[in-house]
């Protein structure tokens, strides 16, 4: 497939620009802060950049009538709404998470959420010194999935590329689901399964874990 990647000199794009290449697929578009350089239309256009970035995004996917998938954190819920706006015209995936571990924590959470009287919940979640939003869009993702008040402590330190812990306590036990990324390349890899479902689906407005259930 050709692909466009928005936000290519930053440290996801470069991430992605490897794994896709060394996929077969063709980089036809890269936009960075500083330029555009567009090559030929591309079937998908891959964003893990900013929000400030989306505009352009959705902009291109217009122009090109192409695939986009998003990992963007941070985004408001107008600019949530503008994505969904725009999947009634093409493909779009969006997720605050590509790892299909961080979708495995998803579904465990999801099942023991209704089974938590008498309990606590709090989430730590850790990220790299440079990343701008807290929490992370992953620990509010996890908070909703419990559908119940729940604490998130922060951490922004060093170089972690992520790092999410949900405790779960009552009066007499604790239980702990840990899930630590010790490489980009995880979102990368997620990044891929999903452009290469979008170029293929029909127009709509499509989460990681739909993508999952329907690719694995």
């Amino acid at each position: 497939m050709r692909y466009g990647i928005v936000g290519y000199t930053g440290k996801m794009g470069k991430e992605i620009y490897q794994l896709f290449s060394e996929n077969g697929h063709e980089l036809v578009l890269k936009v960075s802060s500083k330029k555009q350089e567009i090559i030929s239309i591309p079937n998908v256009i891959v964003d893990f950049s900013s929000p400030s970035c989306l505009q352009t995004t959705i902009s291109l996917a217009r122009q090109f009538n192409c695939a986009v998938v998003v990992g963007t954190t941070g985004l408001s819920q107008d600019q949530l709404n503008e994505l969904k706006s725009l999947a009634n015209l093409v493909p779009v995936v969006y997720s605050p998470n590509y790892s299909i571990g961080i979708d495995l924590l998803k579904r465990v959470l999801a099942f023991v959420q209704n089974r938590l009287n008498g309990w606590e919940v709090c989430i730590l979640e850790k990220h790299h010194s440079q990343k701008k939003d807290a929490p992370s869009g992953t620990a509010l993702n996890l908070k909703n999935i419990m559908g119940k008040d729940v604490t998130i402590f922060s951490i922004r330190l060093g170089g972690i590329v992520g790092d999410h812990t949900v405790i779960l306590a009552n009066s007499g036990e604790v239980l702990e689901f840990h899930h630590r990324a010790i490489s980009r390349r995880t979102f990368a890899l997620g990044a891929l399964k999903s452009a290469e479902f979008a170029v293929n689906a029909k127009n709509g407005f499509y989460t990681f874990t739909e993508v999952l259930d329907m690719t694995l």
